[in-house]
């Protein structure tokens, strides 16, 4: 499904980056790895990638200000906000293609990345 697809996964919990990274690899995908926006801004300069899996909050700042960022250089590339419950509608205003509410089914989030993958809006 995923293979010659690079995903980049955004999140400054190990545990969740760890889950999306073992689950999506195993899809066949090429999955990088960010826990601050700016080790995220490093990946996208030097890595094509084809969608972007990205926490609201990582750390203290805001992952949606990088949602702004890719669209404005990189207006093909599929992006996903992880959302907690109460963030849904904002994660939801901020650009992005698709949101991914905390906690996530592991299915949801497998199938999310292969529309996002495929250029459709999820």
């Amino acid at each position: 499904m995923g293979v010659g697809h690079s995903v980049l996964v955004v999140d400054d919990e190990p545990s969740i980056r760890l889950l999306c990274k073992v689950n999506l690899e195993l899809e066949g995908y090429r999955v990088l790895e960010a826990d601050t926006l700016a080790e995220a801004r490093r990946h996208l300069r030097e890595n094509d990638v084809d969608a972007v899996l990205l926490d609201v909050h990582v750390g203290a700042e805001d992952g949606r200000k990088l949602v702004q960022e890719i669209r404005s250089v990189r207006p093909s590339t599929g992006i996903a906000l992880f959302s907690g419950s109460s963030e849904v509608g904002a994660a939801a205003s901020a650009g992005a293609d698709a949101v991914i509410p905390k906690p996530f089914v592991l299915e949801h989030l497998i199938r999310t990345v292969g529309r996002l993958v495929h250029g459709a809006r999820v």
